[in-house]
C-alpha cells in the first residue's frame, strides 16, 4: 500500500510528541508554545462544530454557536462525510469516555 504524501518523517515525530503528553495542563503548555492563540482557537472551533454537525445541528445554529464561517463548516462536513474518520473517531471516543465518569 502506497504512503499516503502527506505522511512523513518530520509528521511522525509531531504526533509522537502529542501522544507522549499525559494531562490537559501539558497539552496547554505543548500547544501554547506550538500554536498561535489564533491557530488553537480556529481548531477548538473545529472540533466543536464537528461535534454539532455530528449531533445534526444545521449550519445556522453552529454559526450562531461557535461563531465559524459558513464555509469552514461545510469543509468540515465534507471530512465527516467523505474524509478519513477522523472528526468521527475522536468525537465517539471523547463521549464514550465521558459516559463512563
Amino acid at each position: 500500500m502506497a504512503q499516503k504524501p502527506r505522511k512523513n518523517e518530520a509528521t511522525d515525530v509531531l504526533f509522537q510528541a502529542i501522544l507522549s503528553l499525559q494531562s490537559v495542563e501539558e497539552c496547554y503548555t505543548f500547544f501554547e508554545d506550538l500554536c498561535t492563540m489564533k491557530e488553537l482557537s480556529d481548531m477548538s472551533q473545529r472540533l466543536q462544530a464537528a461535534r454539532l454537525l455530528l449531533q445534526g445541528s444545521t449550519y445556522d445554529q453552529i454559526v450562531k454557536q461557535v461563531e465559524i464561517s459558513t464555509a469552514t463548516i461545510s469543509r468540515i462536513n465534507r471530512c465527516i462525510q467523505y474524509g478519513e474518520g477522523g472528526y468521527r473517531t475522536i468525537i465517539e471516543r471523547m463521549d464514550g469516555a465521558k459516559g463512563e465518569e
